[in-house]
């Protein structure tokens, strides 16, 4: 049996408004299987990033537990959950993040740097993933002299670096053309079907959550539906659009 190495048990999450408050997650609950690529769906305001980010240990619920490879991120005071943070989870956002003035071998190393280890020690790792994003040859280059979809791919390759329990991806193809999209999502892809590598992308594109093998839906911060369109080569999205359709979405 797969173990699951994520887990959201009874999510609530409260932000104040004025003198009350707005529930932007209303008791969801969900497991993401090891090596499993899930897709998080739902149009803005729907609470999708909210759920990313409590996942993500990124912010805490208000109530509720959130288990990433066994660990309770929830029960753990701010150092301990930044530490687990960063040693369990990769992310990849819309917005690229890199540091300009790094070379693009340097950002994809970050996260060794950060946890006081030499870029040398890390070469060959770092190397290997500039290989699977097809960037080996600007490994010298600055960040910023690179294109959008370069970038994107710098982000992906980083993310994966210290190989994560689960990498989030949270609208990765946002900023990106039709094209490149489909290459990052392709990257995406190939690195949860051929490396195994766990995958929780959010979008409120059908066409980017097809990649998925399964596809929560979200709406008013609960999960409307799940819909299983299981690993596939071909990425089309007719069935999702077919049963989003049926929902009235």
């Amino acid at each position: 049996m797969v173990p699951v190495i994520l887990e959201a048990r009874d999510l609530v999450k409260r932000y104040p408004l004025g003198e009350g408050q707005v529930e932007a997650l209303r008791g969801v609950s969900l497991s993401v299987q090891r090596g499993e690529f899930v897709a998080i769906m739902g149009s803005s305001g729907s609470g999708k990033s909210t759920m990313l980010q409590l996942l993500g240990g990124l912010d805490l619920p208000t109530s509720g537990e959130v288990v990433i490879d066994g660990v309770n991120l929830t029960a753990l005071d701010e150092e301990a959950r930044t530490l687990t943070r960063r040693e369990k989870t990769g992310f990849v956002f819309q917005y690229f993040n890199l540091i300009p003035l790094l070379s693009v071998r340097e950002n994809v190393g970050l996260p060794f740097l950060i946890a006081g280890d030499s870029l040398s020690a890390h070469r060959d790792r770092v190397d290997a993933l500039l290989d699977l994003v097809g960037l080996r040859s600007k490994a010298d280059n600055s960040a910023d002299q690179l294109s959008a979809g370069e970038q994107q791919r710098v982000a992906l390759a980083r993310a994966l670096a210290t190989a994560p329990a689960i990498l989030l991806a949270d609208e990765p193809t946002g900023n990106l053309d039709y094209t490149t999209g489909a290459e990052i999502l392709g990257l995406l892809w190939d690195s949860c079907d051929r490396l195994g590598q766990t995958i929780v992308l959010v979008s409120h594109d059908a066409r980017a959550a097809a990649y998925a093998d399964r596809v929560f839906v979200v709406r008013d911060g609960a999960i409307l539906d799940e819909i299983r369109l299981g690993r596939r080569h071909d990425h089309q999205a007719g069935p999702l659009i077919a049963r989003l359709a049926e929902l009235g979405l």
